[in-house]
């Protein structure tokens, strides 16, 4: 019965360890800035800044098989998939639209110029200037 709590214990504390390390990964990922204009009981309005993202547009209408393909196609970019083989920091969120195509967006990080941004080695990518805009928001855990 010793053995049994002190396993217990062990993985207990394991699984603490890597849950503080998983909140200090994330407080670290750069995020959409915006200000809350007004709160409501179920939702907020919110105001977004003007941000550049780079972007990735898919012939299907399947959000599973979109959004899987178009987040490994970005994500190969950030992890070096481009002409200098340099590495951009991943931001928050990715973005999604489904239309009659699909179209993923991953945030640049706002240390990165459009100018000073490497070639992609995927023709598909695009950089794409979203304008300020103000948004009614519904947030979850």
């Amino acid at each position: 019965m010793k053995i049994l709590l002190i396993l217990l214990a062990i993985v207990l504390i394991a699984f603490l360890i890597v849950q503080v390390f998983a909140m200090s990964a994330q407080k670290k990922i750069e995020s959409y800035s915006y200000t809350t204009d007004k709160k409501y009981d179920l939702f907020e309005v919110r105001s977004y800044e003007a941000t550049l993202f780079t972007s990735v547009k898919l012939s299907t209408q399947k959000y599973e098989e979109g959004s899987s393909q178009g987040f490994s196609i970005l994500a190969g970019y950030i992890f070096g998939g481009n002409e200098t083989n340099e590495k951009i920091a991943m931001t928050s969120p990715v973005a999604m639209s489904l239309g009659d195509s699909m179209t993923v967006m991953f945030m640049v990080p706002k240390e990165n110029e459009k100018k000073g941004l490497p070639k992609p080695n995927q023709s598909q990518i695009a950089f794409r200037e979203e304008p300020a805009k103000r948004m009614a928001v519904i947030t979850f855990g």
